[in-house]
Order: C-alpha cells, then structure tokens, then sequence
C-alpha cells in the first residue's frame, strides 16, 4: 500500500503520504528535527523509529543496510529515508505489490507500492519539482499530482502530511485517516491552519528558545491581520469549528 515523498528544503522536513489504508499518515512518517523515514508496504515501525534516530549521526545507506539485512520481512518491505547530510536512500522487497518502485533526486525521494504504474511516482516528483511557494502546498501540490496519475490502484482513503523546521516536533502535522478525498481534505485542513494554527506556532517554544514567545500580542495581531485579508477578500472560513 502507499505512496509518499520525503523532502529537505533548507531547515524544512517534509514527509506527506496517500493509500487506500486506514491512517496511513500514523502508520508510515517518522520525522525528527533533521532526518526522515517512511515505512511502508508491510510497514516495520522500528525501521522509523531506530531509523530516524540513527540518522542523525549515520549515513542513510548504512542505515538501511543494515535494517534489511536484519529483517526476515525485508522481501515485503518497502522504505525511503533521509538523513542529516541530506543523503536519501530507498529498499523495495522483492515481493511488495506491483506496481512498486521508488526514485531518488537531489532534495526529494519516492516510493510506492501497490500503484497504478510508474508514472504516480513520476508525477509526483516532476510535480514537486515545478512547483513553487510554501513546502506544504508543494508536497500537496506533488502527491496530487500523483493522484491523477492514478495513485493507489487499489482507490483512496487516507493521507496525511508533515513538516519540522529544525525541531524533533512537527511543525505541521495534518492527518485524514478514512475519507473518500484524502488529499482534498489535507488541502482543506492547510487552509484552515493558516487562519490560527500557523500565526500560534510563531510563539512556540524551540530548543534555542525553550519558554518561547513570553506573550500572545504578536500570535493575536498576526491572527487578526490573518482574518482581516480573509475578509475582505471575500473567501469564507473553511473550519468546521463551532462557537459556543
């Protein structure tokens, strides 16, 4: 099952996935504050998470050498990673589900099993590469691009994205775990980020500043300028949120 792209652009990670799976966006990313692994097919969460640790220190192709070399499933496993230098690296068994594949560029990787063809991992890269503007519109922007070439040939259900700019947290974490437009509901989700979400993580704590911003006056004017644009640019509010 599966498709995702693994991106480095500058401080930013980026990891966004698509299947005809339950919560795959649970399932597959293990992100750290500079290193990235997805786990999928028969996914090994310990290939994330002994992976995205080790990484930071090991090269990406000694790293997953040696997870293949110890696991008895490697033949229906499927991984791409990358590490600190911003070295990627990719393992698809033997027996992961046609179609499977993967493909390496200088800032990004691709994999997928269970696809249409070639050409959703194809797209998705060609896609990613053209595009331009924030890095969650372009992952977004890429896994569509994925999509139409026929994503999981299986259908869709869940997707999910994420992005740490230096930090062992996220950033960005947007997840849909069972929904008949994953990815349109990632979309949605990132425009609803940017009404609040995105104007509060200017105040969240770092490792280099550990009690973050000390007060909210800078987050609440950038909210308010945030939903004075909105407004006047007559684009309604796409949250589901309720008041009281």
């Amino acid at each position: 099952m599966t498709w995702s792209i693994i991106v480095r652009d500058g401080d930013e990670i980026g990891l966004a996935v698509a299947s005809r799976f339950f919560a795959c966006g649970a399932v597959v990313p293990y992100v750290g504050a500079r290193t990235a692994v997805a786990s999928q097919a028969f996914c090994n969460p310990v290939w994330g998470t002994e992976g995205r640790a080790r990484l930071e220190t090991e090269p990406a192709e000694a790293v997953l050498a040696d997870l293949v070399a110890r696991d008895d499933g490697r033949g229906i496993r499927q991984a791409h990673l990358l590490d600190a230098r911003g070295t990627f690296a990719a393992h698809t068994g033997d027996d992961c589900v046609d179609w499977c594949g993967h493909l390496i560029r200088d800032d990004h990787s691709v994999a997928g099993n269970m696809l249409a063809g070639p050409e959703v991992i194809e797209a998705t890269s060609e896609a990613f590469a053209a595009s331009t503007g924030p890095l969650p519109e372009r992952l977004l922007a890429a896994m569509q691009a994925g999509e139409a070439a026929g994503g999981d040939k299986r259908g869709r259900q869940a997707a999910g994205l994420t992005i740490h700019r230096g930090e062992d947290h996220p950033w960005l974490s947007l997840r849909a775990d069972d929904h008949a437009d994953p990815l349109g509901e990632l979309q949605r989700l990132w425009q609803v980020a940017q009404e609040r979400y995105v104007h509060f993580t200017l105040g969240m704590p770092t490792r280099a500043a550990f009690s973050g911003s000390p007060t909210r006056d800078h987050i609440d004017r950038a909210i308010a300028e945030a939903e004075a644009r909105r407004v006047a640019s007559g684009e309604p509010s796409r949250s589901h949120a309720t008041d009281p």
